[in-house]
């Protein structure tokens, strides 16, 4: 799995197109032949993943057991508004509407790439978002991180 890292502050034009920088676009593994899929993401951003990474989740969710109603309900709201897109001859990928709205984007925005994926947001929503960091980040930091085991006692994580 390639894992992406980076912010990258970004226009969008009026036709909905924004290009993906070139320093995001080396991180994308070959597999994903210049296809993503984008769908409304947590706390009103647009996740994109390159395609070889979606088809990894897609088959996950996939095993869900239509049967139990928690489940249908999260198929359903996860699904909503996925679409896939390519990146056009000149780098540029063409965001639907709908998740433009869903995401309040209009002309500045934010690619923050993480893991497998790349949150796409409003800048000045992940700009607020960033200025409301946890008051206590370290303690934060040792709930989530603090049960890894890294078997050594330097306190790093690797």
């Amino acid at each position: 799995m390639g894992q992406l890292l980076g912010e990258y502050d970004c226009k969008i034009d009026a036709k909905g197109r924004v290009m993906l920088p070139t320093g995001l676009r080396k991180q994308i593994e070959p597999e994903a032949k210049d296809k993503y899929v984008v769908n409304r993401g947590f706390e009103s951003c647009i996740a994109m993943y390159p395609y070889n990474e979606w088809q990894k989740i897609y088959a996950k969710v996939n095993e869900l057991n239509l049967y139990v109603k928690k489940n249908r309900d999260f198929v359903r709201y996860f699904f909503r508004g996925a679409t896939e897109i390519e990146l056009d001859a000149t780098g540029r990928l063409l965001l639907p509407k709908r998740l433009l709205e869903y995401a309040s984007i209009e002309k500045e925005l934010i690619l923050s790439a993480h893991n497998h994926l790349i949150e796409i947001w409003n800048k000045q929503t992940f700009e607020n978002l960033l200025q409301q960091e946890p008051g206590e980040f370290a303690q934060l930091a040792e709930e989530v991180m603090g049960s890894i085991n890294t078997g050594g006692n330097s306190g790093e994580v690797s």
